[in-house]
């Protein structure tokens, strides 16, 4: 079974997504019955729902969500002065939406409230870019009982190409915080990362490089649903990371598809 640790749902009249410009192909309602047609088509058994936006109201939305496509919620939590974590299999702060995204991510409040994700059991999902990740690397020590996950892999400069400077600087970033043994990642966002013309060899360098850093056991599959569709299907967006795992084992693969992501988060 596959299963697709990172996908989104939103309502505009609920709560308007301040990040979409008005006419994008996103600027629309994305509904539990779209995923599930897009999901079936696309051969994903189960996904993971994640927050968009750092409000416990969408939280509360998800987690009443009665759908047995939804394997498990990743909401929003202050984790500066956590409350409740009842129902999630995870947090996650839209780090990226705060000034000053590295210092976010060493307060020692920040840092108390993921210590506690730890002793739950809970995953922490880490939304940065690479210039972010020697913070993040400060923290993942500190907290060394937590678990935490990169998505979107860090967000690196597909576009610019696997020559660039920018992408030898993410995949030093990569090498280094892969070493800390609480460190995962997603193998999620590439393809609009890579822009609208993008073909799979134009992603193949970077997720060899991310299985390369963490390993097969380490990488779980994700396909930021519906924000990938700026760059494609969502059956085009799972093709594309089954043609990236195919020179695995298929016990390899079956884990970065699927069983990563069970045993990561708990489903």
């Amino acid at each position: 079974m596959i299963v697709d640790s990172h996908v989104h749902l939103w309502s505009l009249d609920s709560r308007p997504q301040p990040w979409i410009p008005a006419g994008d192909l996103l600027d629309r309602d994305f509904t539990p019955a779209d995923l599930g047609s897009a999901a079936q088509a696309a051969g994903v058994g189960r996904v993971v729902l994640v927050q968009v936006l750092n409000r416990a109201d969408e939280t509360a939305e998800h987690l009443a969500l009665d759908d047995p496509l939804v394997a498990g919620v990743v909401g929003w939590v202050d984790l500066a002065r956590p409350g409740s974590f009842a129902g999630l299999v995870g947090v996650r702060h839209q780090a990226l939406a705060e000034p000053d995204p590295a210092a976010w991510v060493l307060r020692h409040d920040v840092r108390a409230g993921m210590a506690q994700l730890g002793k739950l059991g809970l995953v922490c999902d880490l939304m940065l870019r690479h210039q972010h990740f020697a913070a993040a690397e400060e923290t993942l020590r500190s907290v060394d009982g937590a678990r935490f996950v990169l998505d979107h892999a860090g967000k690196p400069p597909i576009a610019s190409g696997w020559g660039s400077a920018e992408s030898g600087e993410w995949a030093a970033a990569v090498t280094s915080i892969a070493r800390r043994p609480n460190a995962l990642c997603k193998l999620s966002g590439l393809t609009v990362l890579a822009g609208p013309e993008w073909t799979v060899a134009d992603l193949k360098p970077y997720a060899e490089h991310l299985l390369w850093a963490f390993g097969p056991r380490r990488l779980l599959f994700g396909s930021d649903w519906p924000v990938c569709l700026r760059a494609g299907s969502y059956q085009r967006t799972v093709d594309a990371a089954l043609e990236l795992v195919s020179g695995l084992s298929s016990a390899e693969r079956a884990a970065v598809m699927g069983e990563n992501a069970v045993a990561v988060y708990g489903l």
